[in-house]
């Protein structure tokens, strides 16, 4: 049977927004954690346990390679997750893609190592990571949408907020926990068995996070849409699929949402994923100095991602954004000077103020998203923008920069990629209109423009 709308369209279900909102935040911090994991793993085990090389920045960029092929399915997760999202419902999908996500990891956690079964192993965990990419290219859309389709506009901004800081939480819990066994295990014992722990932990924390996602409802806004398809179907309106609907009327929405993720994605794999390798073996300081910068940051970055969130439902979303992508093409060399110091304090400071420029552009990026389609084709519309960014950004960001440090033995040229980066995201935003205020329950084409930013915030209109 399916599910109907007992509740208007934007107003809160099951206990409140709050409830939606942890949901989707808890989902998908286990979700993140799963992905980053490996992104870790690979700056500082993978490269020697499966892609033994004689040199160790040869390792370590094989082994990024293999991060990079997760980002490739992605693509392709969006799709599906996105077109069955539109069609079913986004629960269902995002119940999916935490099983997915979380088996994969486990089954990392299990794999033997180059020096057990030999080439089996690099081809066994290539396999894992595809999944793992499969089931995040779904999570993102599902995630953030359910909760945007599920408040008013008003706050929008702030609530969309919360799941993108699953992405921060992830990335903390994961580097906490190598962090922690880096610094109780010696270097022999972490390599022959601690690495595994934080993968199987993975079993654990999925558990725990569908527990929480099952006891959600459907989005209501979804709820009334698929009614209404139902009707039309009724009276032999044919519904045409919707990536299709995507690509045909939307393309221009979808590029606009690459554009926006584009810096925000290579700024932030940089700042938390090859600046590992940057410290270890460029500057040649201990793992324990770069993951606990990282991990410093990323409680900074988890805490104020909502508060940029906030803002840009007063200010609107082109400009918190703006802020963010603007700082950043400017902080991009700083960062790096900095970083060359050697100084705990001053490394962990740098990367504290990056993550924060980061958070300006991912804070408000949820709502804008969302904002940009239509309800029918929102999943996969949004999936698509995203996961796309995913391949020509954070795919490569760490490869790239990987690359440029072997060939110029300087971090100038990785600044100005990011530089370069950021300034792409904001050309993007200014060719964007404001979406604040929008209501998700009308064709984009029949919403009122958002107030300008100086103008009084918007005053609370449910949608009817």
């Amino acid at each position: 049977m399916t599910e109907t709308a007992t509740v208007k369209p934007g107003e809160p279900r099951s206990g409140g927004i709050a409830r939606i909102v942890s949901a989707s935040l808890i989902g998908t911090t286990i979700e993140w954690y799963d992905f980053f994991l490996y992104g870790s793993a690979a700056a500082l085990v993978f490269n020697t346990l499966f892609f033994p090389t004689g040199d160790p920045l040869v390792g370590t960029l094989i082994a990024f390679v293999t991060y990079a092929i997760g980002f490739l399915a992605r693509p392709l997760g969006g799709v599906v997750f996105g077109h069955f999202g539109d069609k079913i419902g986004r629960k269902k999908l995002l119940v999916l893609s935490l099983l997915m996500m979380g088996g994969a990891t486990f089954a990392m956690g299990l794999l033997p190592t180059y020096g057990t079964i030999g080439v089996a192993a690099p081809i066994l965990l290539t396999v894992l990571r595809l999944i793992q990419g499969f089931a995040l290219g779904g999570e993102w859309g599902g995630a953030v949408l359910i909760v945007s389709e599920h408040g008013g506009p008003e706050h929008r901004g702030f609530w969309a907020s919360w799941p993108q800081s699953g992405a921060p939480g992830g990335n903390l819990l994961a580097t906490g926990v190598l962090a922690l066994l880096a610094a109780v295990q010696s270097e022999q014992t972490f390599l022959s068995w601690g690495w595994r722990i934080p993968f199987l932990l993975s079993g654990v924390l999925v558990v725990i996070g569908l527990w929480i996602r099952v006891s959600v409802s459907e989005s209501p806004v979804f709820l009334a849409a698929q009614a209404k398809a139902e009707a039309e179907a009724a009276k032999g309106v044919k519904e045409k699929a919707p990536v299709v609907e995507v690509f045909r009327r939307s393309w221009r929405e979808v590029l606009g949402a690459v554009g926006v993720r584009f810096g925000e994605n290579i700024s932030y794999y940089i700042l938390t994923s090859f600046v590992l390798v940057y410290v270890t073996t460029h500057l040649d300081l201990p793992k324990s100095t770069a993951l606990n910068a990282v991990l410093i940051g990323s409680v900074v970055h988890f805490f104020t991602i909502p508060l940029w969130g906030a803002l840009s439902d007063r200010l609107g979303r082109r400009p918190v954004t703006l802020i963010g992508s603007g700082g950043m093409a400017v902080w991009a060399f700083a960062f790096f000077t900095l970083v060359d110091s050697e100084s705990f304090a001053v490394i962990t400071l740098s990367v504290t103020v990056g993550l924060l420029l980061h958070g300006a552009m991912y804070g408000p990026q949820a709502a804008f998203v969302s904002e940009m389609f239509d309800t029918r084709v929102r999943y996969s519309g949004a999936s698509m923008g995203s996961q796309l960014a995913s391949i020509v950004a954070g795919a490569l960001a760490p490869i790239i920069a990987v690359e440029l440090l072997r060939s110029y033995d300087s971090s100038t040229p990785i600044a100005l990629y990011l530089s370069f980066a950021a300034v792409v995201t904001t050309l993007t935003v200014v060719a964007l209109r404001e979406t604040r205020g929008r209501d998700l329950t009308r064709p984009a084409a029949d919403s009122v423009p958002a107030p300008r930013a100086q103008e009084a915030p918007i005053a609370r209109t449910d949608p009817a």
